[in-house]
């Protein structure tokens, strides 16, 4: 990485401007966008009366920045997204996003971080992850049960300083 290559593909996008966006397709989904884009605050939307954060990512074709409200899994100032997408056989398409474009920026709350996301392997930090992540939202270990694949996990993370 020369010094011209930012440490982080979306350090500077436009938070917190919903015109920066693609526009969400799924109402529900929209819906909670709004919500928390008139408070600046993820404490607007929930799910199943649980908190949310706001993943922020660029699209794997479109190159365009996404969003998507996820559960908030956090520990040590980490998070996971889990591409459960309710127990379907197929992932969910911001699963693609983050494969390709693993930076991206967590809107917990009111702050925002960028973080880079790693996928978790079958082993003890994916177990460790999982078992958080079934915590924070117990309907994860239902969803498991209803599909083959394993559910992805990524861990959002600082990135690596260099």
């Amino acid at each position: 990485m020369d010094d011209k290559t930012p440490a982080h593909d979306l350090a500077d996008a436009a938070i917190g401007d919903p015109t920066a966006y693609l526009p969400e397709k799924s109402d529900w989904v929209a819906d909670q966008l709004r919500a928390i884009d008139a408070a600046g605050d993820t404490r607007a939307a929930s799910i199943q009366d649980r908190s949310v954060v706001v993943i922020t990512m660029r699209g794997a074709r479109s190159g365009m920045l996404r969003r998507v409200p996820l559960m908030r899994v956090e520990h040590d100032g980490a998070y996971l997204a889990v591409a459960s997408k309710g127990g379907a056989p197929e992932n969910p398409a911001w699963f693609h996003n983050i494969v390709k474009n693993p930076d991206v920026l967590v809107q917990d709350g009111t702050s925002q971080q960028p973080l880079r996301a790693r996928m978790l392997e079958e082993g003890e930090e994916r177990d460790a992850w999982w078992n958080r992540a079934v915590e924070a939202f117990p309907s994860y270990a239902d969803y498991q049960t209803k599909t083959d694949r394993l559910i992805p996990v990524f861990v959002l993370e600082k990135p690596a300083a260099g």
